[in-house]
């Protein structure tokens, strides 16, 4: 027996009939931490809006996140169970999100806050690209300790055994660790495929990101950057992850759907890196306490 057995409680604790999930906990763990450093950034002149404003951004784009991430799902993925029944598309506490369709919430939303503000809007999806990956590692963290959208089967020393993984067999949690413990689990470890994601896209990505906007960029180079990393670290992990079971593979037998929708991510990072070339950097600001007539000013500080 070398291999992990994942048997760890999704249910963080219950408060009467209601469970919270380590899952959904990630989510707001990382909401937070990206809002705390957010403030950090835009205190140091960074992002030309104040504290109550950037909160205000936080709650726009966590919107975003959650209805984007919920609609990409139903339609990227479950796109027959959407048809047939509509509602489905609001049971979330069945589970299934998408980064995909997060990502283009997150746009949208930014969006609709720049729209009324005298802001560039590439110069706030530019701030907020370094922080999106805080977000992305705690929520891969979370489907690992939830045992959900586990790796293809493997050999390697730290190859894990999801239970949820083994549903055909029909076996109670407590049978299927019986199984583990006498040695007969071992052709269903699985790549930690989680793990490998919440490595790539949350720590490492957030360490490239955070380091290389330490300074002001050109414009789109940061987005540039956060685009072309995530759609290649998530191609390249869809290799040893599971296909969705109501997709499976799309062509030539190792095409996923993850694939197919970084690969626009890839394009989309190389081309706002090209633009970003002959764009315009950011300058830094100060902004001040509202003014005596009541309305908020911001002083450029070079």
């Amino acid at each position: 027996m070398t291999h992990y057995f994942v048997d760890i409680d999704p249910i963080a604790f219950s408060l009467g009939p209601v469970q919270v999930h380590w899952y959904g906990i990630m989510y707001l763990v990382g909401f937070g931490i990206a809002w705390w450093l957010g403030q950090r950034r835009r205190a140091a002149g960074r992002l030309a809006v104040t504290h109550d404003e950037f909160s205000d951004l936080c709650f726009y784009l966590m919107l975003g996140v959650i209805l984007g991430g919920r609609i990409g799902y139903m339609v990227f993925y479950n796109t027959a169970e959407l048809v047939a029944h509509p509602l489905s598309l609001i049971r979330v506490w069945e589970g299934g999100m998408s980064f995909h369709g997060g990502l283009l919430g997150v746009l949208v939303a930014g969006w609709l806050w720049t729209r009324r503000r005298a802001l560039n809007y590439f110069d706030v999806i530019d701030f907020v690209a370094p922080l999106v990956p805080i977000g992305l590692g705690l929520g891969r963290l979370g489907n690992f300790i939830g045992g959900e959208l586990w790796g293809r089967h493997t050999d390697v020393a730290w190859g894990m055994v999801f239970p949820r993984a083994l549903d055909a067999l029909d076996k109670t949690r407590e049978e299927l660790h019986a199984m583990y413990l006498a040695g007969q689990l071992e052709h269903e470890a699985r790549h930690p495929s989680q793990l490998y994601e919440f490595g790539l896209e949350g720590v490492v990505l957030f360490t490239v990101l955070w380091f290389y906007s330490r300074k002001p960029r050109p414009r789109y180079a940061v987005s540039g950057l956060f685009a072309l990393l995530y759609g290649c670290f998530r191609f390249a992990v869809e290799f040893v992850r599971e296909p969705d079971v109501q997709l499976g593979f799309l062509a030539f037998d190792w095409l996923t759907m993850g694939q197919i929708l970084s690969l626009p991510l890839i394009a989309v990072g190389l081309v706002l890196l090209w633009r970003s070339r002959s764009a315009p950097t950011a300058s830094l600001y100060s902004v001040a306490l509202p003014d005596a007539a009541g309305s908020p000013s911001e002083k450029h500080r070079g």
